[in-house]
């Protein structure tokens, strides 16, 4: 049952073919750490989770590198505005390397709260100057930079025929919008590879290094190409990001990792879509932090929902989709997650002596199989596993077979689910007692009246041999 992907650079979906037969390389872009992660950026790293979950649910063994920015990434991305990194460290009076830490420390906080597989490499930008000058220099002596007049070191889109072509820009219409005078670059696209601190607007930048070009610091797209190909060689199989990525990060990445080496970079490039917020008044717009306003994981956890509740929430769009937020939608979510828990919970409680018939269990392994491998389709999968929780053919065993096997993919922390201790209310155990008579009495009209007034005041009861078993709702 082959593993297909949506290849962005191709605009289909293709085949999985890797470049080894057993072990998979997949970079992921990571977090600029001058700030917290908010959802929107998380639900991009559920994302990419599902998908190395996936590869290893087929057999692969995945080596995964994720970076770290700490430096070089300006707050637009066409190398205009200011680094992100100055800018957090001047807002909370903090150096640089402070800010980098905390925030740092925080997102893998997130990760590890949303049950994410941490990557195999963790990679800061500042740990690997000496790569990207190396990478720099590879590119001036092959002819595809130049110097600008304040000293920074450009890539001349112009000498790469495939520039762009991941995004499908139209470059020539392009080329008739003129480049402002006071700027640096010959083409629009150019983008810095080095920043120099002689004579630009950057001189009093506090992280700064000396380079053959002069004391500076990295562009932000050219610590991605350092580092992956550090890690995973001159060629590897996936690199992941947010659809925000495709027009200019990993458009000048793709630029200056093949103009270096003279050969294919990447052979698949998947792209997340973006949260959005659903306003009020039906108004829709993606998070960002560039207003100030953003929502993170930790405000998800204060308003009472648990973390892995925000993770199974992102399951249930497709992961090419818009993911429509809005906390009625969490709600509702929280919901369907806390009926699910309880659900599993009762067929743990009701586990038997029993044999696992393999035959029963296959058919629906062989549909997840082919759910998840067509482009990570988690809502179909999803839909499938509440199908065998309410399949009366299938025993507790077996279902309880399925719930860990599916969890590989989920990562809900399905097998980590408990009762949770709380009081009954009297007027709960008098309806529970009430219920227990009707019972006895065969009463069994009655007994499913009680039941729902149960419900209806937010708890469920479970028949047992050991009698009713209450849970909260």
């Amino acid at each position: 049952m082959a593993l297909k992907l949506y290849n962005t650079f191709a605009r289909k979906k293709q085949e999985f073919k890797p470049i080894s037969k057993t072990q998979v390389g997949l970079y992921t872009c990571g977090l600029t750490v001058y700030n917290y992660a908010h959802i929107g950026n998380l639900r991009t790293y559920v994302f990419e989770d599902i998908l190395k979950r996936v590869l290893i649910y087929n057999g692969y063994r995945v080596q995964h590198v994720m970076n770290i920015t700490d430096v070089g990434h300006l707050t637009s991305d066409d190398d205009s505005g200011e680094d992100k990194m100055d800018l957090g460290s001047k807002r909370e009076h903090k150096s640089p390397q402070e800010i980098a830490n905390f925030y740092t420390n925080a997102f893998k906080d997130d990760l590890k709260d949303l049950n994410i597989l941490e990557p195999d490499v963790w990679c800061k930008a500042t740990n690997h100057i000496q790569e990207q000058i190396d990478l720099i220099k590879k590119l001036e002596e092959k002819g595809y930079t130049y110097i600008g007049k304040n000293g920074n070191v450009y890539f001349d889109t112009s000498k790469f025929k495939d520039y762009g072509k991941i995004a499908k820009l139209d470059l020539k219409e392009e080329t008739k919008s003129r480049v402002d005078e006071d700027s640096e670059k010959k083409n629009k696209r150019d983008f810095v590879l080095w920043f120099s601190l002689q004579g630009s607007k950057f001189k009093n930048h506090i992280l700064k290094w000396q380079s053959p070009w002069g004391e500076g610091f990295p562009g932000w797209h050219i610590e991605c190409s350092a580092m992956s190909m550090k890690y995973l060689g001159e060629r590897f199989d996936i690199h992941c990001g947010g659809i925000d990525h495709i027009p200019v990060h990993h458009t000048n990445e793709i630029a200056q990792s093949e103009a270096a080496t003279g050969k294919k970079w990447v052979n698949y490039w998947l792209h997340g879509n973006f949260l959005v917020m659903q306003s009020e008044n039906d108004d829709k717009e993606k998070m960002s932090k560039s207003k100030g306003e953003f929502i993170r994981l930790k405000t998800l956890s204060e308003k009472g929902y648990e973390p892995l509740v925000y993770r199974y929430f992102c399951l249930t769009t497709h992961y090419r989709n818009e993911l429509l937020f809005s906390w009625q939608i969490l709600d509702s979510a929280r919901n369907t997650f806390n009926t699910l828990k309880n659900k599993i919970l009762e067929i743990k409680s009701n586990l038997a002596r029993s044999e696992i018939c393999n035959e029963k269990i296959l058919k629906y392994k062989e549909d997840f199989m082919k759910m998840i491998n067509d482009d990570l389709n988690l809502p179909k999968a999803v839909a499938l596993f509440w199908q065998m929780l309410r399949d009366e053919k299938l025993s507790n065993n077996e279902k309880y077979a399925l719930i860990l096997d599916f969890d590989h993919v989920f990562g809900l922390n399905l097998d980590k689910i408990k009762e949770e201790k709380f009081e009954i209310p009297k007027e709960i155990q008098e309806l529970l007692r009430k219920r227990e008579d009707a019972r006895k009495k065969k009463d069994f009209r009655l007994s499913d009246e009680l039941r729902d007034k149960i419900k209806a005041k937010g708890f469920s009861v479970d028949d047992t041999v050991d009698g009713q078993k209450v849970r909260k709702t």
